[in-house]
């Protein structure tokens, strides 16, 4: 999905809504737990009943891969299903790669390529390594790499927010020189909503970028704040909620609370973006 056509889904579903699909078989319904295919079974009910409240799923992918080759039959069966539904959505893997060139090559390729398993739209990376690490993922057209900015976990002050010798914080070193690596068509990067008045210095330096944020709902962020600080005049934010929404009731009505849940914040998001 192009930049142009996410905006354009944004704009129809009047959302900017991305539903994280951070599956923990433990947190499910106790009735699908020991079902054929609980997870997908589960994430299935939970895209059901958000899919006309959100523009984006977001499966994080450990707690696939820590069911083994189990989980990433999971992910994929999940996966199928979302390409099979005929409505545009924009699928995010949330795999914070990042590794030499030749390995992120092969990274890009398991979760990028239109022709493997998953072909997913997007995923995240981190920059640490530098460009090499990073340019891997951009060579899929249509495709994007979300890098790593401003994280909403408290470890971040460890090292995102230390500046050097004249005053830059890492994190605004990161976003100055990622814009060598990719552009606004194929470059979105993460900032935390625990940090959103943060980003008014972030839209200083990437102005017309999308911005993944993570942290609405369960861990405390704002919405209100995150539009204040972020919207550009495309939308340009794309807000996660995960916990808030896919585990809003623990019960057999878990998918009719889920759409509840996004809706409400569908209808937050439409009023800020009229």
């Amino acid at each position: 999905m192009n930049k142009s056509e996410l905006i354009q889904l944004i704009r129809e579903r009047r959302s900017f809504l991305c539903v994280g699909l951070d599956t923990d078989p433990a947190k499910m319904p106790e009735h699908l737990r020991s079902a054929q295919d609980g997870v997908f079974q589960f994430n299935r009910a939970i895209i059901d009943a958000t899919i006309d409240h959100c523009v984006a799923y977001k499966p994080n992918l450990a707690f696939y891969e820590a069911m083994g080759i189990e989980g990433l039959r999971q992910l994929k069966l999940t996966m199928d299903y979302l390409h099979s539904l005929g409505k545009p959505v924009f699928t995010i893997a949330d795999a914070k790669r990042g590794d030499i060139g030749n390995t992120s090559e092969r990274y890009a390729r398991a979760f990028l390529d239109p022709k493997g398993d998953f072909n997913f739209d997007a995923i995240t990376v981190a920059p640490y390594m530098g460009a090499d690490s990073v340019t891997p993922f951009t060579v899929y057209d249509g495709k994007w790499v979300i890098l790593l900015a401003l994280t909403s976990n408290k470890g971040a002050f460890d090292f995102q927010l230390t500046e050097d010798r004249d005053g830059t914080p890492l994190y605004q070193r990161v976003l100055e020189t990622s814009k060598q690596w990719g552009s606004e068509e194929n470059m979105m990067y993460v900032v935390g909503a625990t940090k959103a008045q943060m980003l008014t210095d972030v839209r200083r330096i990437v102005p017309g970028s999308f911005l993944l944020v993570p942290g609405v709902g369960a861990q405390g962020g704002s919405l209100e704040e995150v539009c204040r600080y972020g919207l550009n005049a495309d939308c340009g934010l794309l807000v996660n909620s995960s916990r808030g929404i896919i585990y809003a009731s623990a019960g057999t009505d878990f998918a009719e609370a889920a759409g509840r849940e996004a809706r409400k914040l569908q209808q937050q998001m439409a009023e800020y973006i009229k």
